[in-house]
């Protein structure tokens, strides 16, 4: 972040400095009271579990150079460093990061959203558009009221690009995304179930999901899968133009698919105006290449060279637990464990039935969340997709997974545990030279554990 005067700070978050000089200056904004340290302006959020004013003795040994609460509990009255006092420090942070991005007017930034499909996305672009400079990205899940702020007031407001992650759970959430945001392109990476507890139907979701390219001023652009169900549905709602992308059709279209033997997906990217360029992506699974696909038309809007896009996808970092492939004694495994949904899941068990390995193909699979009335009946249908893709053995981990199990049951070798200790004390005995093992589940099933026993 650019550094910001106390007297600035109070001002974009319609505050009072009531401790501090007003010119001296901050560079950093934390809502985490282990991390924040001198040079930081600590933000004490308050939640349903966690209150950030019940942090503000220890964020004063830290050194934070000021704070800013919406009330002043004890801790304040020994706090040496600036303090700033508003109505809502939610609201203050995003006024800040409202405000932020409206001074910095040279910044293109790009919002991403999507029922899966997003963070792979978000790398992907991130590694295109760096072909053009510094870009300010999405870290880690940073993309929802909270994380979005924080990632907008980490960008120096020099960078000629962002990439900016958005999610959601409930209806209204990417429209107050998009309001602080403020995109000048806007990517949808699907419109799947993903959340259809919160939101009650497909066409709720498109409607969501449509908030961020109905927020994209009419010299932008929305870049979206061509053969997507809701692609019309969001051509209707918005004022910029539509990109299509996809497989052998859109306006930028992937041709002669292939995988090499380590499972690398290849490509030709093709649009009009140059020849085929050919693609390696660093990752798995026909999926990927849909949402390299759309880093590709972003690129190629903003004047980036097919060639230079073909080589940034080619060396994209994925995010950790996205499709991530590690190899521990002679078992690999494909730590997709971040997150899950109907889609995700599917395309990860396709993934794993296209790989050619030597060994059997193996999936550990947690529950999927945020389902409501449909969990029960996506459970038992993502069983019978195991079945169709061949799948080896099932491995479900917990009581609300072993649903999975029971749409499998014409599987042999299908079994559930209750923890993920068990599960992976099962594994290791069962696993053996050449398998190919597929983890994966929704964020609250915690996955990741069954691959970390290994490591």
């Amino acid at each position: 972040m650019k550094a910001l005067s106390l007297f600035q700070i109070a001002e974009w978050a319609d505050g009072a400095l009531i401790q501090g000089t007003p010119g001296d200056t901050v560079a950093a904004v934390s809502t985490d009271s282990r991390t924040a340290g001198p040079g930081d302006l600590f933000v004490a959020l308050r939640g349903e579990r966690h209150d950030g004013h019940k942090f503000l003795g220890e964020v004063g040994e830290a050194g934070a150079s000021a704070i800013l609460v919406s009330s002043l509990p004890q801790e304040t009255e020994s706090y040496g460093g600036a303090i700033i006092r508003v109505r809502d420090t939610l609201k203050a942070l995003q006024a800040l990061a409202y405000r932020h991005r409206l001074a910095s007017p040279g910044l293109f930034a790009v919002g991403v959203t999507g029922s899966n499909g997003k963070t792979s996305t978000k790398d992907f672009l991130a590694a295109v558009l760096s072909q053009a400079g510094p870009v300010n990205a999405t870290v880690g899940n940073f993309n929802n009221h909270i994380g979005l702020p924080l990632t907008i007031l980490a960008g120096s407001g020099e960078e000629p690009h962002a990439v900016w992650e958005m999610g959601m759970n409930h209806a209204g959430e990417i429209g107050e995304l998009a309001d602080i945001a403020m995109p000048d392109a806007a990517v949808v990476t699907h419109i799947g179930t993903a959340h259809i507890e919160n939101l009650g139907s497909r066409d709720a979701i498109a409607a969501e999901k449509s908030s961020l390219p109905e927020a994209v001023p009419a010299g932008g652009f929305c870049a979206m899968p061509a053969g997507d169900d809701y692609f019309g549905f969001v051509k209707e709602r918005v004022r910029c133009e539509m990109v299509g992308v996809g497989i052998g059709k859109g306006e930028v279209r992937a041709e002669r698919l292939s995988a090499d033997s380590d499972g690398r997906m290849r490509f030709d990217l093709v649009s009009d105006g140059f020849r085929a360029i050919p693609v390696v992506l660093p990752v798995r699974g026909e999926h990927m290449v849909g949402n390299a696909l759309l880093a590709a038309a972003v690129g190629l809007r903003r004047g980036i060279a097919p060639e230079a896009i073909a080589e940034a996808l080619a060396s994209a970092s994925m995010t950790k637990g996205r499709l991530q492939e590690r190899r521990i004694g002679g078992i690999t495994f494909l730590d997709d464990s971040y997150n899950a949904n109907p889609d995700s899941m599917l395309a990860a068990l396709r993934t794993l039935r296209a790989a050619e390995v030597p060994g059997r193909r193996i999936a550990v699979l947690g529950f999927m969340g945020e389902l409501g009335e449909h969990e029960e009946a996506e459970h038992l249908r993502l069983g019978g997709r195991v079945v169709e893709n061949g799948i080896d053995l099932l491995v479900t981990v917990g009581d609300r997974a072993a649903l999975v199990n029971k749409g499998a049951a014409d599987l042999a070798a299908n079994r559930n545990f209750p923890t993920h200790e068990e599960a992976a004390v099962f594994l290791r005995e069962s696993l053996g030279e050449g398998d190919f093992v597929l983890v994966k589940g929704s964020r609250a099933a915690r996955m990741e554990r069954v691959v970390e026993a290994f490591a």
